[in-house]
């Protein structure tokens, strides 16, 4: 029993090892930085957003563990960025059935991936454009902090969306200023503080 457990256990430390594997594309951006386990926080948080958002009905179990698998194989690969991926090629496939090896959900898991990767159902697909629009939400914040370069990289991610709720949930955070949730809830309770102490 002490073993089946630590194999959990070194399976968890890999986990928490994507809070150390940083996004490569930034660099190339200039400004920005973020590691993979933020990504993945994001995309699942839109994954979820977008399934509310969708008519079909989904199966949100399995989206919520295909946005949390989507970039696990990279705690042994590493993240390879768009430029980054015409030299390189990794086994992401073999990666993650490492990762897995002797834990039950191994088959589970690698069906799941295999069903995000051929996009072979409407959870794949929303998951995939959750991706995409994770990395839009910070491009944009890039770009109204002034980086002349975010809205190329918002124009060479928009065309890889698929489903029509997520092209139209990025339009609305392309009109969205990145710090408008915030900013005009202070003033909004400033402005409330001013007049009820004004009285």
């Amino acid at each position: 029993m002490k073993d089946f457990y630590s194999r959990y256990a070194n399976f968890l430390f890999e986990v928490a090892f994507l809070k150390r594997v940083e996004r490569t594309g930034y660099p190339y951006l200039g400004t920005g930085h973020e590691n993979v386990a933020s990504h993945s926080f994001g995309v699942a948080f839109i994954a979820w957003i977008l399934s509310e958002l969708v008519e079909e009905k989904v199966d949100k179990e399995k989206l919520f563990k295909m946005a949390l698998l989507h970039d696990l194989p990279e705690t042994r690969t590493g993240d390879f960025n768009a430029l980054n991926k015409l030299y390189n090629q990794t086994d992401e496939k073999k990666a993650l059935a490492d990762a897995f090896q002797g834990i039950p959900l191994s088959e589970e898991v690698l069906n799941l991936w295999k069903e995000y990767r051929s996009l072979a159902s409407l959870e794949a697909r929303l998951v995939h454009d959750a991706d995409i629009i994770d990395l839009i939400i910070q491009l944009k914040e890039q770009r109204d902090l002034n980086n002349p370069y975010a809205q190329k990289w918002i124009d060479y991610a928009k065309p890889k969306l698929i489903t029509e709720v997520a092209k139209t949930l990025v339009e609305t955070i392309l009109e969205t200023d990145w710090c408008s949730w915030w900013y005009n809830f202070l003033i909004k309770n400033n402005d409330l503080y001013r007049k009820k102490h004004q009285r």
